[in-house]
């Protein structure tokens, strides 16, 4: 495992299960369960990792490292349920906020598959979980579209080719081979950095970094709402909510910015909207929000690991005025593109992955990131997904609804992932913690609302629809297959 991968690895306990997932809506009818399992088998070779557990090295001494699996079996993974009568969305969701706060068994392969029978108007869901040490959300997209088919023509697989698993290392071999990669891979890793062409680049991109890091660290030298922040228990309340992706880029358009600029005005509100409820809302309420960023080269596509940096952004929920907000929100963004703070942080995340001992990895992993639980009040996570649809057995996606974890003394964080002209919001809430994240769900919708209105006075467009409306409806398919909209857009 890369640093980052075993540091997801590593930092999962009981109360924190690090796993991403979605919950994806198909048309109906549902397939049998066995048809199922024999389509996933036919994709299996595809992906190898899906039949390998993770190993850890004694005493810390090494990362740990994938071997297969000798007693994978395919009917522990890919599990069948069904709703009770009606089947509505709020059933489902409490169905998948119950699956998503378990932990995945670390002692076998890292995913589960839950085939939902049983959704309302003859539709049916699956419940992916993959953890985080294996993906982050592009390469989660990309796993996606690999376990997916990109047409509704669907012939049922043949014989399954044959599996062996590779011998397991002896734990001797697993020391050596430790220690060799902790002399020789830092090493070739500066080596290849000094002699490629884009060496300059990176050690120009470390100065920006640095440069640009005083204007970061003054965010974080403001007061930001802690109220949020707090122990994490074992349970998960989980709401989605959608807007049309055609709305968000008429804001764009009207107002500048990109979407994600648009997205995290929207969620601003709907930190606004919670905080009010509960009393805890003055002009300078901030909430600060982490803002992972791919830094996945385009010859990095089809790796299923985690390249991603996290910048970090004062969400304005004080400010009353949606313009301001997103105008604030704006210029942060555009100041941690300017100091290349995302591109930074690979750089230094490369120099230093495989110089800090996996001992130390391990125990800052495991040391209590609660120690100052304030300092960050949640995560906003944007992923571009297929513009295009995908189906499973014949069967169209109809909806995608994403779900990340929470960690660290963070209650609450929010998903989003766009697919065939709109956007899902998925939104976790510590159970004990969140008990109003409706509220926050809402709010968020309300937000976009607000913005899409603002862009119709901009643009002297009146009675255009509220944002959200028509969004449960299946969209219609894209023209194109291309790898989704790029994340500026």
């Amino acid at each position: 495992m890369s640093g980052l991968d075993a540091s997801f690895y590593l930092l999962e306990d009981e109360n924190t299960p690090l796993h991403v997932a979605s919950v994806v809506v198909f048309e109906g009818p549902a397939p049998s369960y066995g048809d199922l399992v024999r389509a996933i088998v036919a994709k299996l070779p595809l992906v190898p990792r899906y039949r390998q557990r993770v190993r850890g090295v004694p005493l810390h001494l090494g990362r740990p490292v994938w071997t297969d699996d000798p007693h994978f079996q395919i009917l522990y993974h890919v599990r069948h349920t069904a709703l009770p009568a009606p089947g509505n969305d709020e059933q489902l969701r409490n169905l998948a906020g119950r699956v998503l706060a378990q932990r995945l068994d670390p002692s076998k392969p890292l995913w589960e598959l839950w085939l939902v029978e049983g959704v309302a108007d003859g539709r049916w869901a699956l419940i992916a979980k993959v953890h985080h040490c294996m993906v982050d959300g592009v390469a989660g997209m990309d796993l996606a579209t690999v376990m997916f088919d990109l047409s509704p023509d669907y012939e049922p697989p043949g014989e399954p080719e044959p599996w062996e698993p590779q011998p397991e290392p002896s734990t001797l071999g697993l020391l050596l081979d430790s220690a060799q990669r902790g002399v020789t891979q830092p090493l070739r890793q500066l080596g290849d950095m000094a002699r490629s062409a884009g060496g300059l680049r990176e050690y120009g991109r470390l100065r920006d970094f640095a440069l640009g890091l005083s204007r970061t660290t003054a965010r974080f030298a403001r007061p930001s709402a802690g109220t949020l922040n707090g122990p994490i228990g074992p349970h998960r309340r989980w709401c989605w909510q959608q807007v049309p992706l055609a709305d968000v880029r008429r804001v764009r358009r009207a107002l500048g910015g990109t979407v994600n600029d648009v997205v995290l005005a929207a969620v601003t509100a709907g930190y606004r909207d919670l905080l009010n409820s509960r009393g805890a809302l003055t002009p300078e309420t901030v909430v600060r929000s982490a803002v992972p960023v791919s830094v996945r080269a385009t010859d990095e596509r089809g790796e299923f690991n985690n390249r991603v940096a996290a910048v970090f952004v004062n969400l304005p929920a004080g400010v009353d005025d949606p313009l301001e907000r997103l105008r604030i929100v704006r210029e942060q963004a555009d100041d941690v593109k300017r100091s290349n703070q995302a591109a930074g942080t690979r750089t230094l995340t490369r120099l230093t992955d495989t110089a800090v001992a996996p001992a130390l990895l391990s125990l800052g992993a495991r040391i209590p990131v609660r120690l100052r639980q304030d300092v960050v009040q949640t995560v906003t996570t944007n992923v571009p997904g297929p513009d295009f649809p995908l189906y499973v057995l014949g069967r169209r996606a109809l909806e995608m609804h994403p779900y990340v974890p929470l960690t660290g003394g963070i209650r609450v964080v929010t998903a989003i992932i766009s697919y065939c002209g709109t956007l899902y919001f998925g939104i976790t809430g510590d159970f004990d913690g969140m008990p109003d994240l409706d509220v926050l769900t809402k709010g968020v919708q309300g937000g976009m609302a607000e913005l899409l209105q603002a862009a119709e006075r901009a643009t002297g467009q009146a009675g255009g629809r509220p944002a959200g409306q028509d969004a449960g409806r299946a969209p219609e398919p894209a023209a194109g297959r291309g790898a989704g909209r790029a994340a500026d857009d």
